[in-house]
């Protein structure tokens, strides 16, 4: 079966999809995105993503591309054209395409709206039953990281660095020596007196949505869990440590750069929260397409 995109109001054959040469977020990567996990269907925490994608469209003072109603509707179809019942849809709005020119097009520019689907993208078993290393390296990303940017060139060439390592994430590292978040991952640990660490929100990390919902799980199971910065030196000294994002669900890490994470294998609390969350993704987490 030939993969199917959406490409500004037309449902095209992927190899034929493409934007305008002068498209904004091709000329200056100025626009946003989301990803949503697709489980059995049906979409995972997507009222959460579509909040999400407003606020980043409000904070670049950008129109969204179609009122939310219509736009469920369009992942969905993307989704169904595409036969994934288990992957993401990927979601990209764009300023539109216009002369190149820094300041913003006239409002009468509209948005460009890509969305995409595909199946497989989730950990590996053996991922999930040993776990992953991450390595550390300087954050040299702008300074609004809380909002979803397609401008993602220092997590690549982060990310890139991690294969080359031979590890699966990159930790990112502020000034201070504090973890800030992976390049496409929230970071967590675990301290030896079983807390669940990571990061508060505000500018210099994104408010992943999958953190949200494994904050919530957590404090629900009755774990404890405090939102605070955490340094390298603190995490390789972590009882456990996991990273979460909508693809990687709460996955265990067992070293960080050279060091073995507690005997090297994920530990109870992990495991835990990746049941937690397994069960939310099987649960009150799939929503529905279209709400109300």
């Amino acid at each position: 079966m030939s993969r199917v995109a959406y490409v500004n109001g037309r449902y095209l054959p992927h190899a034929e999809a493409a934007v305008h040469v002068e498209d904004r977020g091709l000329q200056f990567a100025d626009g946003v995105y989301e990803v949503i996990a697709i489980v059995n269907g049906r979409p995972i925490d997507l009222g959460g993503h579509m909040t999400r994608l407003a606020r980043s469209l409000r904070e670049l003072r950008m129109a969204m591309p179609m009122p939310a109603r219509p736009l469920r509707i369009v992942l969905r179809e993307v989704v169904r054209r595409n036969r994934v019942r288990n992957g993401i849809v990927y979601l990209q709005v764009s300023r539109g395409a216009y002369k190149r020119d820094h300041p913003f097009p006239p409002p009468s520019v509209l948005p460009s709206l890509v969305v995409t689907a595909r199946s497989g993208v989730a950990p590996s078993a053996s991922m999930v039953e040993n776990g992953v290393g991450v390595v550390t390296v300087a954050d040299q990303r702008w300074a609004r990281r809380d909002i979803k940017s397609v401008s993602l060139l220092p997590n690549v060439l982060a990310k890139q660095h991690a294969k080359d390592m031979g590890a699966y994430e990159a930790w990112q590292v502020d000034r201070d020596g504090f973890v800030t978040e992976g390049t496409s991952t929230n970071a967590w640990i675990v301290t030896q007196d079983g807390t669940l660490v990571t990061r508060p929100l505000g500018h210099d990390i994104l408010a992943g949505i999958t953190r949200d919902a494994v904050l919530r799980l957590a404090r629900e199971a009755g774990l404890t869990v405090e939102e605070r910065p955490f340094t390298v030196d603190e995490a390789r000294a972590a009882r456990e440590a996991f990273i979460s994002s909508t693809t990687a669900a709460a996955l265990p890490i067992v070293r960080i750069d050279d060091a073995v994470i507690a005997n090297g294998v994920p530990g109870s609390i992990t495991r835990q929260v990746w049941d937690l969350y397994e069960g939310y993704m099987a649960g009150p987490g799939a929503e529905d397409w279209i709400d109300g």
